[in-house]
């Protein structure tokens, strides 16, 4: 296994840097080859139920993956992502870098984010003895850097802009103080969130669903996904390769922006988790609603708030970000994008507060 560019191409070892020399994000390549047909699944090995599929050894775990798949009332089947062990799907992501940092002998993680990927970094790193420093906002809410500090982790506030945020902890990573842990850039993060893929497929028998429907901040579910999807339908495990549509925030949609689809500029703070207004993955995440033939489109504050409490109103109590994606579903069905009738899959993906980054 090792680690391609996304942008100029250039590989290096899986021990290499988490970023290229030219400043891109790198891509995991030269995966383990799967069998011809899906094998007998470990269930209770959580994420590494599958031999191979996962590309590092499970050094630490909370029991995660395998969260439920439920029928709705609104033919949507949902996976409540929201169940996992700190209340979102970035556990799939932080339980692989997090073992990937163990086998490295690493004993201080750093990473940027004041929510749930922030979070998950250090409930994880505490699971493994390991020490974590998160920078986040000086905005940040009491709330958030409560739940982050009460793992053990140092958070450190920065001012100025999200970005003003990375820069601050990339330049710690890049005097030493620690392994970048990082949900953005880290590829092995999106090795995890590609277990999504595989529980979905196992879970509804080997038949892929028309369209799976996610939010979209910095795309880390959304491309683990696809990229999760594209390589079981290459192994031949599944007859079909599902649409993967990415929901944006209006106001803050890159991507919805780049596909033509972003018809209202009023800003939706009521999803703010994924306000990312330039994620560092644009590329793949583009390259991949093209592979599937997706899209990504924006919705606005309004219609995440009545999507909020449909979910409510089914006994589905999430934070206001994962409802985007619901809202979603009805804004590309109105579209025709979904048709009447197909098979549509929404990760519920967080409980925390609103912040899904």
């Amino acid at each position: 296994m090792k680690r391609v560019c996304t942008d100029c191409g250039r590989t290096s070892p899986t021990a290499g840097p988490w970023r290229c020399s030219c400043g891109s994000p790198l891509a995991l390549q030269a995966l383990s080859r799967l069998p011809a047909t899906p094998p007998a699944l470990d269930r209770d090995a959580g994420l590494w139920a599958c031999d191979g599929f996962v590309p590092v050894a499970r050094q630490v775990t909370l029991g995660e993956g395998w969260t439920p798949l439920i029928d709705s009332e609104r033919g949507i089947q949902y996976k409540l992502e929201h169940l996992f062990p700190t209340g979102s799907f970035k556990d799939r992501g932080a339980a692989v870098v997090i073992s990937r940092a163990v086998e490295r002998g690493a004993d201080r993680v750093l990473e940027d984010s004041s929510g749930n990927a922030g979070l998950a970094i250090a409930t994880y790193a505490a699971r493994a003895g390991i020490d974590a420093e998160i920078f986040v906002p000086s905005d940040a809410t009491p709330s958030k850097i409560r739940a982050i500090e009460g793992t053990g982790a140092t958070v450190r506030q920065i001012d100025g802009s999200r970005r003003a945020v990375t820069d601050a902890c990339i330049g710690a990573v890049e005097r030493g103080d620690g392994y970048y842990a990082s949900h953005a850039w880290d590829p092995l993060f999106l090795a995890g969130t590609a277990t999504f893929a595989l529980e979905v497929l196992a879970q509804r028998d080997w038949t892929a669903p028309d369209a799976v429907v996610t939010p979209l901040g910095h795309g880390t579910l959304f491309l683990g996904a696809a990229q999760g999807f594209q390589r079981l339908y290459r192994a031949g495990w599944i007859d079909s390769l599902p649409r993967c549509y990415g929901v944006q925030a209006s106001g803050v949609a890159p991507i919805a922006a780049a596909r033509g689809n972003e018809r209202d500029a009023a800003r939706n703070d009521v999803a703010d988790g994924i306000q990312i207004a330039d994620p560092v993955r644009r590329r793949q995440i583009l390259d991949a609603i093209e592979t599937t033939e997706g899209d990504a489109i924006a919705v606005t504050a309004g219609e995440t708030e009545r999507a909020h409490e449909r979910l409510r109103g089914e006994g589905l109590v999430v934070e206001p970000t994962s409802a985007t994606a619901v809202a979603g579903v009805a804004r590309l069905r109105e579209r025709g994008a979904i048709a009447d009738g197909e098979d549509v899959v929404v990760p519920l993906t967080g409980r925390n507060g609103t912040t899904i980054r």
